[in-house]
């Protein structure tokens, strides 16, 4: 588990950018509004049950709740290495995302986003941010508002609180440097 006050920083930002109240997210747990706090506060640390339910809450998963070592506690919050970021999603997905910020409590978020060739979803997304990327490489084509745009290596795009959704036409991976504000996972 995640060291608790970087854990607690994380799962407070996930409920303030869902506009959840304490007792909202409370209710939704099952818990008390107190042993919500406590937990928001780094008062207590959630068992591995309870962080399944905040991660059910918030639609992330799990592994998001779990820490990465790193090299010297002067770097914890502040550095992630290539070898130690967050994996998101799953190769079955067609989406595997690495969170290269490290923690939530920013205001906003940074990822490194792989899709595989001929992915994409099936439905748009809306979400409440302002969002911002840079294909790496690959072919990655994104729907903003209704409006596909075809981009290659080195193009860049941004929207803001827009539908959006993405399709890999390649046969070869993309990657997207993804910012996401104010920060989702």
């Amino acid at each position: 588990m995640r060291d608790g006050m970087h854990l607690a920083n994380d799962l407070r930002a996930l409920r303030k950018v869902r506009g959840l109240t304490l007792a909202d997210l409370a209710a939704t747990l099952g818990r008390s509004i107190g042993w919500v706090s406590q937990i928001e506060r780094g008062l207590s640390r959630p068992a591995i049950g309870d962080l399944r339910a905040f991660a059910g809450a918030y639609g992330v998963p799990i592994s998001l709740f779990f820490a990465h070592d790193v090299p010297s506690e002067a770097e914890r919050g502040v550095i992630v290495r290539a070898g130690r970021r967050r994996a998101l999603g799953t190769a079955e997905s067609g989406l595997v995302e690495e969170l290269l910020s490290p923690d939530l409590g920013g205001s906003f978020e940074l990822l490194r986003s792989e899709f595989a060739a001929g992915a994409g979803p099936r439905e748009a997304a809306v979400r409440a941010t302002e969002e911002a990327g840079y294909v790496v490489s690959g072919r990655f084509d994104i729907e903003i508002d209704g409006v596909w745009h075809a981009l290659g290596e080195g193009d860049s795009f941004r929207f803001r609180e827009k539908p959006f959704r993405w399709r890999n036409p390649g046969d070869v991976p993309a990657v997207v440097i993804w910012a996401v504000a104010p920060p989702v996972y």
